[in-house]
């Protein structure tokens, strides 16, 4: 019996981990050792936001850079020249016909993305598919979408998040140690996903710590 594909949540951090020999950097590229190969990789991304679900259907995406001018140039010279999956892009489609999923011809691959991915399969020869967050949707509905995906493991398919469960950058630029919220708030959804309790994690805006650690609900 072949093991379903893994279903993985990354913080993918500063843009520069694609290019720097980081802790998450080298961590990425020995995570996807644990593993089998996938057949390909439907990504959800932290920066991908649309109005209305969509699907990435172009046979070779771009690499987007975006990011602000502060970065090098050597950042901006990255591509991940990953093919598509027109097939599984249909298919995503069609299972999310419930959600209004509609396919999207242009849209390449964020940093989100392909940062992570670059240090998990530097080869770029997984193909990949790009799944958008909904602006119109709060946390409960994301959660049924992503519970439709999971037939997808079956097929090899590997489920990639990528953002960040304590994202605030006007707080890290100013801060120097990591602030007792910051292990707060992460602990408090951490231990919920060990517990398997969902629902505390869909209601995190309750918690005390929330506002601060998780003001963009996109990252989370």
């Amino acid at each position: 019996m072949s093991l379903a594909a893994p279903a993985l949540f990354v913080g993918h951090g500063s843009p520069m981990n694609a290019i720097e020999n980081t802790p998450s950097a080298q961590f990425w590229r020995e995570l996807a050792g644990r593993f089998p190969r996938p057949r390909a990789v439907l990504c959800v991304s932290a920066h991908w936001v649309s109005q209305g679900v969509r699907v990435t259907a172009s046979p070779r995406p771009r690499t987007i850079h975006d990011f602000g001018r502060g970065f090098p140039q050597a950042l901006f010279e990255v591509q991940y020249p990953a093919p598509g999956d027109r097939a599984l892009a249909q298919d995503l489609a069609s299972r999310l016909g419930g959600f209004g999923a509609q396919l999207d011809e242009d849209r390449g691959l964020d940093h989100g993305a392909w940062s992570v991915l670059r240090r998990m399969y530097p080869e770029a020869d997984v193909p990949v598919v790009q799944l958008s967050l909904d602006a119109r949707r709060g946390p409960a509905e994301h959660f049924a979408l992503g519970q439709a995906l999971c037939p997808l493991r079956a097929q090899n398919v590997l489920l990639l998040a990528a953002g960040n469960i304590v994202h605030n950058l006007p707080a890290f630029f100013g801060a120097g140690e990591i602030e007792p919220w910051v292990e707060r708030f992460d602990r408090f959804v951490t231990d919920a996903a060990i517990r398997a309790e969902p629902a505390s994690v869909l209601e995190y805006r309750a918690h005390p710590d929330a506002a601060q650690a998780a003001p963009d609900w996109d990252h989370f």
